[in-house]
């Protein structure tokens, strides 16, 4: 287990970061300008709603303070390359969904490692983790910055190369992305037993909240139909792997992935059996 936390873990995050950098252009992030409400709706609901929705549905459902912590870590986290497909899928704007999924990382190596710190001394108290935010911040810039950048320089240096790569790299991703989800529950599953009947429901009720609100933010700030899917989406699926490493990287000397990083794992299963019917939904709404 310590290989895995310490060697498989940071890196195959920081390869599923790698295949969303591959994914994007130096157009993507252009777009910020170009199509600035769209963009502002998006990081607003990821970077400030997100947090309160779950920070208030804490206050609602009793969790064990280490759950809590990690409810909140996961509630920091940008969308993944995930919410990119599903967006496809809904026929929402794939474009803002990518810009959004790209700047929102970067900006995640600056304001996860203060939320976290944040939300563990208010959950635990004294017995709270001695969080190095600077470490933290550190690490996430290595193990996420880094690959998107590495992939985003592909792209715009090689891509024909990075064409041809992207769907194997994203394979690859996504068998990642399940390994680590399954390490998550296997090391926490007592935890997981004890808890189910008040995490799931949260977690749950956090994600169908999370999309409808996406929805409701979009459209009441002028938004069409497209770019409002792409902001609910992005704001209810969350980089799951994100958060598990994240949850990994508080605890020093950890044997195993610990309770921080259980609500993410679960996360990453429950948030695909709840987004089916919107995008079911979104694809109805989009036909002509």
């Amino acid at each position: 287990m310590g290989i895995l936390l310490t060697v498989f873990l940071p890196l195959s995050l920081a390869f599923i970061m790698f295949s969303l950098g591959l994914g994007l252009t130096l157009a993507d992030f252009a777009r910020v300008v170009a199509k600035p409400r769209a963009f502002v709706a998006g990081a607003i609901s990821q970077v400030v709603i997100l947090p309160i929705v779950a920070f208030l549905l804490l206050q609602v459902f009793t969790l064990q303070p280490k759950l809590a912590v990690g409810v909140m870590i996961l509630s920091f986290c940008p969308g993944g390359v995930t919410s990119n497909i599903m967006t496809r899928l809904a026929g929402g704007s794939v474009a803002l969904s990518v810009t959004l999924t790209g700047v929102v990382s970067l900006l995640s190596v600056v304001t996860v490692p203060f939320l976290v710190a944040f939300a563990a001394n208010h959950f635990m108290g004294q017995a709270a983790p001695d969080i190095d935010v600077t470490s933290l911040a550190l690490a996430m810039f290595a193990i996420t910055a880094v690959p998107v950048a590495i992939g985003v320089a592909i792209r715009h240096a090689a891509t024909s190369f990075a064409d041809r790569a992207e769907p194997l790299v994203m394979r690859i991703a996504m068998i990642l992305f399940v390994i680590i989800v399954v390490g998550a529950l296997a090391a926490n599953w007592t935890v997981f037993v004890q808890n189910i009947t008040v995490l799931g429901p949260l977690l749950v009720v956090l994600n169908v909240a999370l999309l409808l609100i996406g929805l409701g933010f979009g459209r009441l700030l002028g938004l069409d139909r497209p770019d409002s899917i792409a902001v609910a989406i992005e704001t209810g699926i969350q980089n799951s792997t994100l958060g598990i490493t994240v949850g990994s990287l508080i605890v020093e000397a950890a044997i195993g992935l610990p309770p921080f990083s259980l609500p993410s794992g679960v996360y990453g299963i429950t948030m695909y059996f709840v987004s089916l019917p919107f995008i079911l939904w979104a694809r109805q709404g989009s036909r002509p």
